[in-house]
């Protein structure tokens, strides 16, 4: 039947909770996992590096880019509802076994963001810790720590995590606004320009690397189908939330980083983030916002960590889970906990290999930021961009044989809209 997969039964004793989540928990779920303090701080400034003034209206083309996807990813929610969203996507499309290979690969993928957001937390976490308190803790206590309550929550069910992620994305969000708010009142470096989304500027040749960068903003946003068992409303839930994500991160992220570029001035970003891309963005809230923000901000780089941690965990527990209740794994992972109808075998098992990767990298004495969080999240990076390429072949070859009715719900889009997000991508199919 479609939009009922074998093994997704609500009624199943090993069912995930159903009606869990509302559109509102999707949303922070999924963009809790972007960590989107943590992305302007750490990571913007590297698209600058490449792009830029260009950067803001880079963020608005991707955004178009991927919400064809997201027509063509959520017309196939019609027919697939399950938690391990492109394994059932990908089944139906191109077959069995691509599927089944597709579904590895996410499990890999998505354990290896999870695991490698690790080093952040630890290496974020040791320079807070050293400033406030003058000691220096091995950063590897403070991932020990955070991976024990990450897996306690996720134990707990997924509407206790879906408030904690909501609030820690509501602080992340207001700190980055109060910047805003502040470059805009005192009049930035002093030229208001719209030139970041002028297409002569946005489309240089020279920005390519900056698309390929700006892209992993939107790692994960697809993530809402793999809620979609757990989903208050059903279907209309998941798209609703999967295009209220999408808007937000290319609308939010391109107005953050344009108030970025004006703090320096378009002719004065690209050499700045040369200069010193770590402190790029610190060096804004130095300058243009009272010192205490600057500190609550530094603390949020935590719990933004945290938040992330928290959703890839979740995401990544639950692919887990679905190919134990398919028989591709073991499928004691497919178990769910009587009460709260969390996944807990797959849980723990997920919580157990990021303890294992944690302990190995402290051994060793492999650098928690160029190596664990670098390598993890270059390897999770590039698994999603070969799913996001995979997933667009299935539903046009899938779309193509049923010749479904236009979609109930969400922006109407010709079947050719479910191309891959980025060309370069197509030749990993």
């Amino acid at each position: 039947m479609p939009g009922h997969p074998p093994g997704s039964s609500a009624n199943a004793p090993d069912s995930l909770a159903s009606n869990a989540m509302g559109t509102k928990d999707l949303v922070f779920t999924v963009l809790a996992a972007l960590a989107p303090l943590t992305l302007i701080v750490a990571v913007a400034p590297l698209h600058f590096l490449k792009g830029g003034a260009a950067v803001p209206g880079g963020y608005l083309v991707a955004g178009v880019v991927m919400a064809l996807f997201a027509v063509g990813f959520m017309t196939m929610s019609r027919y697939v509802r399950n938690a391990g969203a492109f394994y059932a996507t990908i089944s139906r499309g191109l077959g069995k076994p691509a599927g089944s290979g597709a579904a590895m690969l996410a499990v890999v993928a998505y354990n290896a963001l999870q695991i490698s957001t690790y080093g952040a937390l630890g290496v974020y976490a040791n320079e807070t810790f050293k400033n406030y308190f003058h000691r220096d803790v091995p950063w590897w206590v403070f991932a020990i720590v955070g991976l024990v309550f990450v897996g306690w929550l996720g134990y707990r069910g997924i509407h206790t995590s879906a408030r904690i992620l909501g609030a820690l994305l509501v602080l992340e969000t207001a700190v980055l606004v109060v910047l805003a708010v502040y470059v805009l009142a005192k009049g930035g470096a002093g030229d208001w320009s719209a030139e970041s989304f002028a297409p002569s500027r946005v489309f240089d040749p020279g920005n390519g690397a900056m698309f390929a960068l700006v892209a992993g903003a939107f790692m994960g946003f697809e993530a809402t189908a793999i809620f979609s068992e757990e989903a208050r409303g059903g279907i209309r839930t998941v798209r609703r939330a999967t295009y209220i994500a999408v808007a937000f991160i290319a609308v939010f992220y391109a107005f953050v980083t344009w108030v970025i570029v004006m703090a320096y001035g378009v002719d004065k970003i690209g050499p700045a983030a040369e200069a010193d891309p770590v402190n790029l963005v610190v060096a804004v809230f130095d300058r243009y916002v009272p010192a205490p923000i600057t500190e609550v901000m530094h603390i949020l780089l935590l719990t933004s960590a945290f938040a992330a941690l928290l959703a890839l965990h979740n995401a990544a527990n639950r692919y887990f889970y679905a190919m134990g209740r398919e028989g591709l794994l073991p499928r004691a992972l497919g178990r769910t906990h009587p009460r709260t109808k969390a996944p807990w075998t797959a849980g723990l098992v997920q919580t157990v290999l990021a303890a294992v990767a944690v302990v190995v990298f402290a051994v060793f004495g492999i650098d928690p930021y160029l190596g664990l969080l670098l390598w993890g999240s270059a390897l999770g990076f590039l698994g999603i961009i070969c799913l996001w390429a995979f997933c667009s072949l299935a539903i046009i070859r899938f779309l193509r044989r049923q010749r479904p009715r236009p979609a109930s719900s969400g922006p109407r889009s010709p079947r050719g809209s479910a191309s891959p997000p980025w060309p370069s991508c197509s030749s990993s199919s």
